[in-house]
């Protein structure tokens, strides 16, 4: 279970060293203290944007349940959650490791301090593959696994070795990983699929583009510097902007599906509603800045990014209590 989001925000407690080539600010992994070594490999997991995960998660099995799943239902999948999405996430650090030691905004990750080998990253990242999968398999139910492995290998093999160095439609078609966690919420609860994680599915789908879209606005030297061809890379700040309002209008939209499809009420209705306008207040306030020319700081590009966050976060909360409330 997995997200393109993962690489949004750095791993809490990383570091900005001068960029350089990997492993020259320090000793081996094996003379660096056990506790910083721990601390290392969980920071390969990037455990800040697996938060983000079980946001998605959590509320869709309040939704399958409609009402309060069991506990130890609900604490299996979230570890199973982590541990593949973990997987991922360590895997992406294994093959990207080249050009996070030339990004700013990744140059303090393990494997660019030497904090972690690549050998020790690539057996971590498969270990924790292979135990998820298990985990859900024989805990959760079969459905989730095969779903959590699904959105693994997608993440790894089409987004991190495909897509992400070749097309600028990367975030697009990489961010169906990140959906894979609402599948997994629903089928956890119910061993099988419906229209509503199938909505919610879409939700986040369109959502991520939006989301990530700003962040590269924001950091789209370093993506340029090392050759991933982000959209804010290849195409100009206006271009961008639209985008973001067209992708910001379609998910809108899609999340107002579950009311009139009988699986939400009233409560989810407002929430969306509300939640929706504001996005769709700064997506055109974004892309009434870029149409004017401002650049830098001026563009304030990041609030639609940092607001991104919130909304998912309300979105997905009313999608928890919404059932007890119709």
């Amino acid at each position: 279970m997995c997200v393109t989001a993962v690489e949004s925000r750095p791993a809490s407690g990383e570091t900005s060293p001068a960029r350089g080539t990997l492993g020259e600010l320090g000793t081996s992994p094996g003379h660096r203290p056990f506790g910083a070594r721990v601390m290392a490999f969980v920071a390969l997991t990037k455990p800040r944007i697996i938060e983000l995960l079980l946001i998605t998660t959590v509320p869709v099995m309040f939704l399958a349940a409609q009402g309060v799943p069991d506990l130890w239902l609900v604490l299996a999948t979230c570890f199973g959650g982590y541990l593949s999405a973990g997987g991922a996430n360590a895997l992406n650090m294994y093959i990207d490791r080249d050009i996070d030691a030339l990004m700013d905004r990744t140059s303090g990750r393990p494997l660019v301090t030497g904090m972690v080998s690549p050998r020790e990253a690539l057996v971590f990242g498969i270990t924790l593959a292979v135990v998820s999968t298990l985990w859900f398999g024989l805990l959760v139910n079969w459905l989730s696994a095969w779903l959590a492995l699904g959105a693994l290998l997608f993440y790894v093999v089409v987004y991190t070795m495909i897509l992400k160095r070749r097309t600028a439609q990367n975030i697009v078609w990489g961010g169906i990983a990140g959906c894979m966690p609402v599948l997994i919420g629903w089928s956890s609860v119910t061993n099988s699929l419906s229209w509503a994680a199938v909505v919610l599915f879409l939700v986040i789908f369109f959502w991520t583009p939006p989301h990530y879209w700003p962040l590269s606005m924001k950091v789209k030297e370093d993506y340029a510097r090392v050759g991933v061809p982000m959209l804010p890379v290849v195409a100009s700040n206006k271009v961008v902007a639209r985008q973001i309002v067209l992708y910001s209008w379609v998910m809108v939209g899609v999340s107002l599906l579950l009311t009139p499809m009988g699986y939400t009420g009233w409560f989810y209705t407002a929430v969306a509603l509300a939640a929706g306008g504001w996005w769709l207040w700064e997506a055109h306030a974004l892309q009434t800045r870029a149409r004017a020319g401002v650049t830098g700081g001026k563009l304030k590009e990041m609030r639609l990014f940092h607001w991104s966050i919130t909304y998912v976060s309300l979105l997905f909360v009313a999608v928890a209590v919404d059932p007890f409330l119709r």
